[in-house]
């Protein structure tokens, strides 16, 4: 992976015969990612985005493209390349359920992303992440890969009439987080303000020690190869209020496989699918019975007709995995849910008064 300087914006290498993993991957993906600086009549922000097609299209954080609901679709967005130059971007769409965003600009000549597999990861593997922290454009760090399908939840303005995010898989149990997520834009500061409703929304996220800051958000976690692996959406900070958070070790990315997704739905013109599985649920140590003593998603309502309701599960059992995964919380098993597609078939491991079970269920779609 070597990459020569050019009207791409790539960056030279110097002692090629000792370049580092990380060198190389900054390299190679530079030309990729963008800075994103986006303005309203009230509120300005900075953040990250990520070049998914030479045509002009550009993924990134809806919290980014809209500074979480304090700007609406007449927001002027400029987009700054690697190599210096700034175009006008719009607003193509977004999906407020996995956070994710595109933006279009007028060229033909742009180096997307190469896509890697989010599912293929594992933990330890290196992790490389690049954007704009607090307006820095052009930043690289490195870490690894801290966990998978990991279940955040963080906050989301504006969410369409219909269906909020919370009342379903949403869930009870907050996944035991004592910090606050913050996935802001850091702006300059006084022109920034909060959006004016905000409710929840979970995401299943790739989850990394390299240092992510707010202006992160919307940018690019590579692997190895160079290939992303996510979009960058948030950290946790223990920090006390969000003008102090920082840094911990605790970033996360939306992973490549629902990024894709995702964007090659907006792109065509279609609304992104998220799966529904018709249950009101809280964490498992909520439970009165054995399946207290087991990680999981405690199902404490049941929709009639629902996905869950036909597959046999009942008010009471612990949803302890699906299609594989590890449910840890209410939270995470809300965020794989949401992953899947709407109509997917899923297979979900549960126990009902301390007995394993396991049943396919035939998702329904969120309508939003």
């Amino acid at each position: 992976m070597v990459a020569s300087e050019g009207s791409t914006g790539a960056i030279t290498l110097n002692n090629l015969d000792d370049v580092s993993t990380v060198s190389a991957v900054a390299a190679v993906a530079m030309p990729s990612v963008v800075t994103l600086e986006v303005t309203g009549s009230q509120a300005a922000g900075s953040g990250s985005g990520v070049i998914y097609s030479e045509d002009g299209y550009i993924v990134t954080n809806r919290h980014v493209a809209t500074l979480d609901g304090a700007v609406g679709p007449e927001a002027q967005i400029r987009v700054r390349l690697s190599d210096g130059r700034v175009l006008d971007g719009t607003l193509v769409g977004t999906d407020p359920f996995s956070d994710l965003a595109v933006i279009k600009v007028e060229a033909d000549d742009l180096t997307p992303i190469s896509i890697g597999d989010s599912d293929k990861l594992n933990v330890g593997d290196l992790a490389v992440a690049i954007g704009a922290p607090l307006n820095l454009a052009n930043t690289v760090t490195s870490g690894v890969v801290s966990a998978l399908y990991r279940g955040i939840s963080v906050g989301a303005a504006n969410l369409p009439d219909g269906d909020d995010g919370s009342t379903d898989e949403g869930g009870d149990g907050d996944g035991g987080f004592p910090w606050d997520f913050r996935f802001g834009d850091p702006g300059d500061g006084s022109q920034s303000q909060a959006p004016t409703a905000t409710t929840s929304v979970t995401l299943p996220v790739v989850q990394t020690d390299a240092s992510i800051n707010p202006g992160n958000s919307g940018g690019a976690l590579l692997n190895a190869n160079g290939e992303l692996i996510g979009i960058n959406v948030a950290i946790a900070s223990n920090r006390s209020t969000s003008d102090s958070a920082g840094s911990d070790g605790l970033g996360f990315a939306i992973p490549s496989s629902l990024a894709v997704r995702v964007a090659d739905a907006i792109i065509s013109g279609e609304q992104p699918s998220h799966g529904l599985l018709g249950i009101s649920v809280g964490d498992s140590s909520q439970d009165d019975d054995e399946d207290a003593n087991r990680a999981g998603g405690l199902i404490m309502e049941l929709t009639r007709g629902g996905a869950a309701e036909q597959a046999g599960l009942k008010v009471g059992d612990v949803i302890t995995s699906v299609n594989g995964i590890p449910v840890d919380s209410g939270t995470t098993l809300s965020a794989l849910i949401r992953m899947q597609e709407g109509g997917s078939e899923v297979t979900l491991g549960y126990t009902r008064e301390g007995a394993p079970g396991e049943v396919t269920a035939t998702l329904g779609t969120l309508e939003w």
